[in-house]
C-alpha cells in the first residue's frame, strides 16, 4: 500500500515537471521559477550584525581538506559548522545554474585549494563530478559516473520513489588534502580523482586510483544490460578516511570495510541484519559509524581489519516515519565536546537526542550523558545530521518530507527547529530554545564567524505557491533574523540537498534542477 501510493503521487509529479518545464536539452542558465513567484515576499527581516560564536573548533584531519571545505559535514567530526561568515543579508542576491533538463541536483559542495567548487550531481543519466565556478556556477569540467541501480529500476517500474530513497552512488563523498575527490560509485569502486588545468585554460578530471570491492561486496545489481538479477545488490554508501589514512566504506546492508591507498589491500565485516544508509564520522580514537540498529565505534586492526571497540543500541522505534530513509538513526554521527558523540533515534512518540560518552574504556552503564525528546507528539524524526558546537546540538524536524512530491501545491511540514546543550560537568543535557521554522529536508549549518544557523524553508501557501527560502537563525536565541527568496516551484526543492557555506560567504544549496548561490550584494 506505502509503495503503490508514492507509485501514485511521484508518476504524476514528473509528468506535470515534463509539462511545466520541457525536457529538451538542458542549457546553462537560470533554474525557471514556477508561477506566483511575484506573489510572495521576496525578504523578510533585517540584515544581522556577525557576532561570532568562539569555541574550540574540530580538529583539522591530516587526509582531508581544511574544515569547512572537505565534504557535506564539512569536518571530519560532522560538525555541519564553518569557520567564516555566511551572508547575513544585506540586500541578498540570488543565482542559481540549471545542470539538467530534469533533475541535476548537487548535493555535497566542497571547496579546492582555489575557490572552485567540487560537487556531485544528480542526473537521470547518471551522477556527474563536476568543477563549477563559485561566482557564475558555470561548468569548468565534469566526470561522469555510471547510473546507479535505482534509476534503472525507477524508470523501468515508473516508482521513482527508489530514486529518493538511495544514498548510495557517490552523494556522500569528500574531498583530502590533496584537492581530490574520493568516492564511491555504484560499480562498488572507489574513485579518486584529480582535477588539473589545461594548458588552453581549460580543466580536466583525471582517474588517480580506482579500488575495486567487488571481492567485498556482492554486486549482482540491476542494470540496462542486467534488467532482472538473480543475485544479491549491496550499494556503497559514504567513504571517509581514518586518521592513518586508511580508506573506509560502509554498505546499505551493514558492511564496514576498509582500503589500504599504499597496497590496494582490502578487509570488511558485516553488521548481520542491519542496514547504514548515513554517512559516518571520524576522530583520533576511532571511526563512528551509525547502522538502524545501533550505534558503533570502529578501529583498524594492524592488517586493516574494522574492529569494534563499543556498540550502543538505542530505540529504533516500530517502523519507518515519513521523513526517513529507513527504521533507524537518520544522524550522521557527531564528535564533540569532552569526548561526546550524538545521534537521534527513532523513537516512536518522540525522536530523542542522544548523547553517549565515547570512551573505549566507559562502563556501559555510563555511557549514555543524555536523552532529550524533541519536537511534538507523534511527528518527530529527522534524517540529516546535527550541528555540534562546543557542548550544544541543533536538530532541525523532517517529518512528513518524503521527496520532491510531497509538498507541491503549497503544503508544508510540520517544522520545528531545537536546540540542546550538554551541561558543563556531564550531568546531562538542557533544552536552550525551540522555534518553529519549517525546513522540511535540508542539512543545517551554523557559520560560527558570525553566529547564525542556516535552513532551508517552506511555509503553507494558501494559494498553491511553492516558495523556498533560505533562512537565517541565531544561534544564541534561536530567533529568525531574516530570509531571502530563492525561487518558487518543486525545481527549487533541496530534496535533502545541504546548505553548504563557501570561503567567500555565499550559500550554496543543491536543489532539484541544480544549484542556488545566495551571496550579500557588495
Amino acid at each position: 500500500m506505502f509503495r503503490r501510493a508514492l507509485h501514485c503521487s511521484v508518476v504524476p509529479a514528473v509528468a506535470v515537471f515534463v509539462a511545466m518545464y520541457g525536457v529538451s536539452a538542458a542549457q546553462a542558465g537560470e533554474i525557471p521559477q514556477a508561477p506566483g513567484h511575484r506573489l510572495v515576499s521576496h525578504y523578510d527581516g533585517a540584515p544581522a550584525t556577525a557576532v561570532p560564536v568562539p569555541r574550540e573548533a574540530p580538529p583539522r584531519h591530516p587526509f582531508l581538506a581544511p574544515n569547512g571545505r572537505s565534504g557535506m559535514h564539512a569536518d571530519a567530526a560532522g560538525s555541519a559548522t564553518y569557520p567564516w561568515s555566511g551572508p547575513l543579508g544585506k540586500n541578498p542576491q540570488v543565482s542559481s545554474e540549471k545542470i539538467a533538463a530534469l533533475g541535476g541536483e548537487c548535493a555535497t559542495a566542497t571547496f579546492d585549494s582555489g575557490g572552485r567548487l567540487v560537487t556531485v550531481c544528480g542526473t537521470f543519466s547518471g551522477f556527474k563530478v563536476k568543477l563549477l565556478d563559485p561566482r557564475t556556477l558555470g561548468t569548468l569540467a565534469e566526470y561522469q559516473l555510471p547510473q546507479r541501480s535505482s534509476t534503472v529500476e525507477a524508470i523501468t517500474s515508473l516508482d521513482f520513489s527508489k530514486i529518493f530513497k538511495d544514498t548510495s552512488g557517490g552523494a556522500y563523498f569528500y574531498l583530502d588534502d590533496q584537492d581530490r575527490a574520493v568516492l564511491a560509485d555504484s560499480r562498488q569502486h572507489i574513485l579518486r580523482l584529480a582535477h588539473h588545468q589545461n594548458r588552453d585554460g581549460g580543466w580536466t578530471f583525471t582517474t588517480v586510483d580506482d579500488w575495486d570491492l567487488t571481492s567485498q561486496v556482492p554486486h549482482d545489481c540491476v542494470s540496462w544490460t542486467n534488467l532482472w538479477p538473480s543475485g544479491t545488490c549491496d550499494p556503497v554508501t559514504s567513504v571517509m578516511p581514518d586518521w592513518d589514512g586508511r580508506i573506509w566504506w560502509v554498505t546499505r546492508l551493514g558492511r564496514v570495510g576498509t582500503v589500504d591507498p599504499a597496497t590496494g589491500s582490502l578487509r570488511s565485516v558485516r553488521l548481520d541484519g542491519e542496514e547504514i544508509q548515513n554517512s559516518f564520522s571520524v576522530a583520533q580514537d576511532g571511526v563512528s559509524i551509525v547502522s538502524d540498529h545501533a550505534l558503533y565505534s570502529f578501529r583498524a586492526t594492524a592488517d586493516g581489519t574494522p574492529q569494534v571497540q563499543w556498540r550502543q543500541t538505542y530505540d529504533r522505534g516500530t517502523g519507518t516515519k515519513p521523513g526517513s530513509v529507513n527504521q533507524g538513526s537518520g544522524t550522521t554521527p557527531d564528535l564533540f565536546g569532552n569526548g561526546y558523540v550524538a545521534i537521534t533515534d527513532n523513537a516512536d512518540d518522540r525522536m530523542n537526542i542522544l548523547v553517549y560518552r565515547r570512551g573505549v574504556d566507559v562502563p556501559a552503564d555510563q555511557r549514555l550523558v543524555c536523552k532529550v525528546p524533541v519536537f511534538r507528539s507523534g511527528a518527530s524524526t529527522t534524517d540529516n545530521s546535527l550541528i555540534s558546537w562546543g557542548n550544544s546540538l541543533v536538530a532541525e524536524n523532517n517529518y512528513g518530507y518524503e521527496n520532491l512530491t510531497t509538498l507541491l501545491l503549497g503544503k508544508s511540514v510540520v517544522g520545528g527547529v531545537s536546540r540542546v546543550d550538554v551541561r558543563p560537568d556531564g550531568s546531562g543535557c538542557d533544552t536552550v530554545w525551540e522555534n518553529g521554522i519549517r525546513s522540511p529536508s535540508t542539512v543545517p549549518k551554523l557559520s560560527t564567524a558570525n553566529g547564525l544557523l542556516y535552513f532551508y524553508e517552506k511555509e503553507p501557501n494558501i494559494w498553491g505557491i511553492d516558495a523556498w527560502y533560505l533562512s537565517a537563525v541565531d544561534f544564541r536565541t534561536g530567533e529568525r533574523r531574516w530570509r531571502q527568496l530563492t525561487g518558487t516551484g518543486p525545481l527549487y526543492d533541496n530534496n535533502w540537498a545541504p546548505i553548504t557555506i563557501g570561503p567567500d560567504g555565499t550559500a550554496y544549496v543543491g536543489v532539484f534542477n541544480g544549484i542556488v548561490a545566495v551571496r550579500d550584494r557588495g
